[in-house]
């Protein structure tokens, strides 16, 4: 990415700034407004963005216009511009524009632009409900698999209009909700063999990875329709998954939605050399098992695609070591791939200076960079 401009988006009336590709740290007092400007950056990302917060309410609250954000990207394929905002009618409706022509939808962000993240909030990860886990998971698949947030997307409408219909007596029109079961099974079992392609892809990748500063993690899926693939083929998983929905109409009735399938796997994380359960785990030992992941799945992306994710890193050098901080930064330089990092202390990025770009946030302004 080598530019970035920001239009009422939360506490930035505007903003516009150029980069190299080298990594970017903002630091600046609690309230300056660092993590909004990776807010800004994730919504260039299918989806809602790190906080998933509502679009409409991403707005400036003192800006007459809706909210916008735009990047310039270069890399080997040349240089693509693209932006996202909402239409200004109150509305979630969000709009996308490649060199300046609308397109379908964010999907096709993916196609030029990858994106991953860590959140202080994302510290609950293996102790909250799996749908956390889950939405991390379909994030890093995303990011080898752009189809994969349409599949996503269109088993959860599909979902939506069976439970709709259970609700209301599928016994009524048992062909409609045929038809319903069968799109759910399609989209599953794509959703299910994604997941396992990419899980297959990475712990092959951690287990042929050298020891380093943060523990290496096994991982496993825990659901109903990747288990079906890990036995069957995709045909016959298919099969299993409708007939599982056909016969379970009056229980997901009873229930308001549909209690099998992969809306319900979890993603299974444990620390290699302990052989303990993540969630068990100090909470220092589960951050250092997350940015783990999250640096071999760049890795790996890298390895797959020639391109590693632009990755945003939101307070992660705060509760790491030196000799933790130092192994981040260096792994993260060793990526060769832009990243960006925030933090209200500058002292805890010392070991990054020369080899990163450093902006100061306050009130709503990038200042920078800054340099020694």
């Amino acid at each position: 990415m080598v530019r970035l401009v920001l239009t009422n988006f939360r506490s930035y009336d505007s903003a516009s700034v150029s980069l190299s590709t080298d990594p970017v740290v903002l630091t600046g007092a609690n309230g300056a407004g660092k993590t909004n400007v990776l807010e800004a950056l994730s919504m260039l990302a299918p989806g809602r963005g790190l906080r998933r917060a509502p679009l409409n309410e991403l707005t400036n609250q003192k800006a007459t216009s809706p909210w916008a954000v735009a990047a310039r990207i270069s890399d080997a394929n040349g240089e693509v511009m693209l932006g996202t905002g909402v239409v200004g009618d109150g509305s979630e409706r969000r709009v996308v524009h490649v060199d300046g022509s609308p397109a379908s939808g964010p999907g096709v962000l993916s196609e030029y632009i990858s994106l991953g993240w860590l959140t202080p909030a994302m510290d609950r990860l293996f102790l909250d409900a799996a749908s956390g886990r889950r939405r991390f998971l379909d994030r890093l698949a995303l990011i080898l698999h752009p189809g994969h947030g349409r599949s996503v997307n269109a088993y959860e409408k599909v979902m939506r209009e069976r439970n709709a219909l259970l609700e209301t007596g599928a016994q009524a029109n048992p062909s409609w909700a045929d038809a319903l079961e069968a799109q759910m099974a399609e989209h599953g079992v794509a959703i299910a063999a994604t997941r396992r392609d990419l899980l297959a892809n990475l712990v092959s990748h951690i287990e042929n990875s050298a020891e380093g500063a943060f523990p290496k993690a096994l991982l496993a899926l825990d659901g109903d329709v990747e288990q079906d693939l890990a036995e069957m083929t995709a045909t016959g998983a298919e099969d299993a998954f409708r007939d599982r929905l056909a016969r379970n109409r009056p229980r997901d009735a009873a229930a308001g939605r549909a209690l099998q399938g992969p809306h319900r796997t979890d993603l299974l994380v444990t620390h290699s050399e302990k052989s303990m359960a993540a969630d068990k785990c100090s909470t220092g030992e589960q951050k250092a098992l997350l940015i783990g992941l999250i640096l071999a799945h760049a890795e790996l992306a890298k390895a797959l695609s020639g391109r590693a994710p632009i990755l945003l890193l939101d307070e992660v050098a705060a509760h790491l070591d030196r000799l933790r901080r130092a192994a981040l930064f260096d792994q993260l330089v060793e990526l060769d791939a832009q990243c960006w990092l925030t933090g209200t202390d500058a002292e805890l990025f010392e070991a990054l200076r020369g080899r990163a770009q450093f902006f100061t946030v306050f009130d709503g302004q990038l200042n920078g960079p800054k340099q020694d």
